[in-house]
């Protein structure tokens, strides 16, 4: 970290433990843009609710389904928990986040007024939704765990049958890569209700943003 201080204005790392990043940021002395880790990925909630606003002229309530401790689904309850807005997630009790990161997730969210809600039902959760958001069920460093995590979350697919529960005019969101016909159905994600293209070119735009801002 030392020596990549010495070498660079800036350091964009995608890694599988959080604590890699805090330790580029301790020792290097430049600026740490985390691009992903198992805990957070802000710069992909930035793009989501970027997409969002380019969509319905404001930042409206988020349904996310599947895995409640996901590290998108964290980022996006961050971004919500400081901005007062309002998140809905589906997922098993089991997947909730883990409550270090859930008490400073709180914390936020009662400064701000923001609403987060948890349901395991997932129709439940959708009904009326202008956002419905999924991620794939099995993130990187996981797969020993796989076939556990897609029988905890069968109930969980985002499916065209799902989406009808949604509002007429909602969107459908997903960071991708996707599996199709796991956590979402082709139908949902290559239909017309999906934003992920727009989602993904303002993955761009975002970074770009934070670049500026840092360097």
């Amino acid at each position: 970290a030392r020596v990549l201080g010495r070498y660079l204005d800036g350091i964009g790392a995608r890694v599988l433990k959080h604590e890699s990043l805090e330790i580029l940021s301790k020792y290097s002395g430049k600026p740490v843009i985390n691009l992903l880790s198992d805990l957070s990925h802000p710069l992909q909630a930035l793009a989501d609710y970027m997409t969002i606003k380019e969509k319905f002229g404001e930042y409206t309530t988020v349904t996310f389904v599947g895995d409640g401790g996901d590290n998108v689904v964290v980022s996006l309850m961050a971004f919500a928990s400081k901005m007062g807005l309002n998140i809905r997630v589906a997922t098993p009790k089991q997947l909730r986040p883990r409550d270090d990161v859930w008490k400073r997730i709180e914390e936020e969210a009662e400064r701000s007024g923001a609403i987060i809600e948890f349901y395991e039902d997932p129709y439940e959760a959708v009904r009326g939704a202008k956002v419905v958001y999924t991620d794939v069920w099995v993130s990187m460093g996981q797969e020993s765990i796989a076939e556990k995590k897609k029988e905890m979350l069968r109930n969980y697919r985002v499916s065209t049958e799902l989406m009808k529960y949604a509002s007429k005019d909602a969107i459908f969101m997903h960071c991708l890569p996707a599996v199709r016909g796991e956590e979402v159905d082709k139908e949902v994600i290559d239909g017309p209700q999906s934003a992920v293209w727009d989602e993904a070119e303002n993955r761009l735009y975002t970074a770009m943003a934070v670049l500026s801002l840092l360097l």
